[in-house]
């Protein structure tokens, strides 16, 4: 059985996160996305929604076949150790420098990033006349469409 391993923050899912997750999944028999911390999002400034909310929306996923909470500080090798993958799916604007694990690289689909889904968003409110702004503790959740 060929484990694959894939990573990220996760705040939103947009098709582009869709077609990655697909697209790692065909690389093996199981999927396990590994989301990053709360403290990991908060410190690379990509925060939105809590571990444990971002956690279930991957579980819903049907190409996702388990979702595991990154360590904090990160340890990336701790947890190929513990998960032995024998792929790891990285997306286009990833990286990541493990021996002895095949990389492979996901690449984009269409224009979809979470910085350009969520840039679009605040332009569309902005323009509306709805804000989309909050205090930087609450999820926002009630401004995005999931898929």
């Amino acid at each position: 059985m060929k484990r694959v391993l894939a990573g990220g923050v996760f705040n939103i899912l947009h098709p582009g996160h869709i077609y990655f997750l697909k697209q790692a999944r065909k690389l093996g028999d199981e999927l396990i996305v590994i989301l990053a911390s709360d403290q990991t999002a908060k410190k690379a400034g990509k925060y939105l929604f809590p571990a444990k909310e971002r956690k279930k929306l991957l579980e819903a996923v049907r190409w996702v076949d388990r979702v595991v909470i990154g360590y904090w500080p990160p340890d990336p090798e701790r947890i190929i150790k513990r998960l032995k993958p024998d792929i790891i799916a990285v997306g286009y604007d990833q990286k990541i420098n493990i021996k002895g694990v095949k990389i492979v690289k996901i690449k984009k689909y269409g224009r979809y990033s979470s910085k350009a889904v969520l840039s679009h968003h605040s332009a569309s409110s902005s323009s509306s006349g709805h804000s989309s702004s909050g205090s930087s503790n609450q999820p926002i959740s009630k401004h995005l469409l999931l898929i």
